[in-house]
């Protein structure tokens, strides 16, 4: 069991590259950092953790991809990730761009997070209207693939184009979001894997997930459940099923409080080593 952490990366946090550097000397395997490019304040949008008011961080969240520059440079081994990137809310010519190169400097490090968006306000502000943010981010994802993939990338809608550098390896994109018909579509269409919050229901939720992707003639995708609170028999759980990564959730604060979540994960991690 490979167990990676998550923390909102903030301008109050721990340094981002501080981080990295002691989840790769404790032997975790990724980071993952999450995305909010701004939050409106009129709040019309309840939290979607069910908060009664939405969490300090949520308003200063750092830019992924330029966080993940600084932990990619700081670590030799630690994989870096989006968890998640808001695809519908990016320009996909630019992120593919900025993702490809943080892959082709770091060594083919990079894992791709993908989220769909739960702030109506937060995508609407983007021209995206919040019925669309699906639709919008798979187009936006088929854009970068291609990108990645194509000498000459050849996209509905856009001129034929030339884009490098190329990833360094095959990046993968993982899906987040509730288990369902529309995810598992989406997941089977031009996703490589599932990352539940939490990882509660994943094992009912597999056949299911198993059925799209045989269907869309895929492989069957990978699942992280992804900001969980690991313990012994949860990983354990996990395992069972055939999970081979787990991300664990750490909190947004100074260094003292997160380096002593990061050591009681060590910790865990040790023993199920």
């Amino acid at each position: 069991m490979r167990l990676g952490v998550t923390m909102f990366a903030t301008d109050l946090a721990m340094p981002v590259q501080d981080l990295a550097a002691a989840a790769e000397e404790r032997g975790f395997d990724s980071l993952y950092l999450p995305e909010h490019t701004h939050i409106p304040v009129s709040r019309r949008t309840p939290p979607a953790g069910g908060q009664a008011e939405l969490p300090e961080e949520y308003k200063r969240t750092l830019d992924p991809l330029v966080a993940l520059s600084f932990a990619a440079a700081a670590t030799r081994r630690l994989r870096v990730g989006t968890g998640i990137l808001l695809a519908a809310q990016r320009d996909p010519i630019v992120t593919a761009k900025a993702l490809a190169t943080l892959d082709h400097l770091s060594g083919g490090r990079v894992v791709v997070g993908v989220g769909f968006g739960w702030n109506v306000e937060e995508i609407e502000n983007h021209g995206v209207p919040y019925g669309r943010r699906r639709e919008v981010a798979r187009r936006n994802v088929l854009a970068m693939r291609a990108f990645w993939r194509d000498e000459v990338a050849d996209i509905e809608g856009l001129e034929p184009a030339w884009s490098w550098p190329k990833p360094a390896h095959d990046l993968p994109v993982y899906l987040g979001g509730a288990a369902g018909p529309k995810l598992f579509a989406h997941i089977a269409e031009y996703g490589d894997g599932w990352m539940p919050i939490g990882g509660k229901g994943v094992k009912d939720a597999l056949p299911a997930l198993r059925e799209a992707c045989e269907k869309a003639g895929r492989p069957m995708a990978r699942v992280i459940p992804f900001g969980t609170l690991p313990t012994r028999e949860k990983l354990d759980y996990f395992a069972g099923l055939g999970i081979e990564e787990a991300v664990a959730t750490l909190p947004s604060g100074p260094a003292d409080v997160v380096l002593r979540a990061l050591d009681g994960y060590a910790a865990l991690l040790q023993a199920v080593s």
